[in-house]
């Protein structure tokens, strides 16, 4: 007798690969690879959470209202077309998977958040790379990639690895050019990094049109990554879908009460918003000056091109601050590049002094909080 089988498009998925946390012998590495925010949480959201655990025996309000209410209070949105998830990941599964499978495309960019081609695929669906213009996405690519099959089109604005965004000038011509029946799935899990003056996150498609979602995540600046809280903002038919089968109890307590405290805390959010701006600029400047190249961002990380030749190559690079401690992210499909997360002044500063001195054939001991 045979085992089960799962479906063959299942069986030739290749498992989402998080980044690196530990550096083989460093106690306590500077962990500056998966965009998690330098300065932690709101005050006030740690306090919800420690008042949250006397409550952990209940279940959570599975319409996540009080949270809903506060988002689109800070937003002016309409909360009958906000959801609230496990992570933006969960949401944007969710999406795919109602709206894709077997026969149908899907479209994103060839260099985007793998989550995408990844549950693309475990819904049967065809994938469809585009490859990015000016490392963001490319609107006449993705354009021209359309077909009658073509039911999503995903842009992660602005884009993870390569911290580029699109102006709103070219999300609205993106959308213009979509035929009703493809759902567009706006992506802004950085929405709050950006600083640029030309920048939407995608509120106003949603409003107007009945085929635009909109993704955001606790998991950036309001750093609750730990938690898993997202929510997507959405026509009502759209809402009405995902409701239909998504896990009744997708935000547990703790994660609810930290991301209402969170998302009302505007003031400390505004700190950190001018802390990662700053530092990020920063970064960009020294990296540059060190003569690597560096996609301008407008995230919470920076992707710095590194020479082909070796001895200055971004494995090299990458194992040279493994070896210190420093954890930055490698991608396979970037092979020249490391993305470099914002992190607190003195672990940019030791970043900062042992790519120089990598650079430069001498290599500085780090300023850094790595310790041995």
């Amino acid at each position: 007798m045979g085992a089960p089988k799962a479906h063959d498009w299942i069986m030739d998925l290749e498992a989402y690969v998080p980044g690196k946390a530990t550096a083989d012998g460093v106690k306590n590495p500077v962990k500056m690879s998966a965009n998690e925010s330098a300065l932690g949480p709101s005050p006030k959201a740690v306090e919800a959470i420690k008042a949250s655990a006397a409550g952990v025996m209940r279940y959570p309000d599975p319409a996540s209202h009080d949270l809903i209410t506060a988002i689109a209070k800070v937003h002016g949105l309409k909360p009958e077309r906000i959801l609230c998830g496990t992570g933006s990941d969960e949401l944007l599964t969710l999406l795919i998977h109602s709206y894709a499978g077997v026969g149908d495309e899907v479209i994103f960019s060839e260099l985007g958040f793998s989550v995408y081609p990844i549950q693309a695929q475990a819904a049967g669906a065809t994938l469809v790379p585009v490859p990015n213009k000016d490392w963001a996405a490319d609107v006449d690519g993705m354009l021209k990639a359309v077909t009658d099959k073509t039911k999503l089109v995903i842009v992660d604005n602005p884009n993870n690895p390569t911290g580029a965004y699109l102006p709103w000038s070219e999300v609205e011509r993106l959308h213009k050019g979509l035929p009703d029946h493809v759902l567009l799935v706006l992506d802004a899990a950085y929405a709050e990094c950006v600083t640029a003056g030309d920048y939407e996150a995608g509120e106003e498609l949603v409003d107007k049109f009945e085929n635009v979602v909109m993704t955001r995540t606790f998991s950036k600046l309001y750093a609750l990554a730990g938690l898993r809280v997202g929510w997507m903002y959405a026509p009502d038919h759209v809402v009405d879908v995902i409701n239909r089968w998504r896990m009744p109890f997708n935000v547990a307590n703790p994660a609810h009460d930290a991301a209402l405290a969170a998302v009302k805390d505007q003031a400390y959010l505004d700190e950190v918003v001018s802390f990662t701006a700053e530092w990020r600029d920063w970064l960009t400047a020294e990296l540059t000056a060190i003569g690597l190249d560096v996609v301008k961002s407008q995230t919470n990380f920076v992707l710095v091109g590194f020479p082909e030749e070796s001895p200055f190559t971004a494995e090299e690079c990458n194992a040279y601050l493994m070896k210190h401690g420093y954890i930055v992210r490698k991608f396979g499909v970037l092979p020249n590049h490391l993305r470099i997360s914002v992190g607190t002044e003195t672990q940019n500063r030791g970043l900062i002094s042992l790519v120089r001195g990598f650079m430069n054939g001498s290599p500085d001991e780090p300023d850094g909080e790595a310790g041995q």
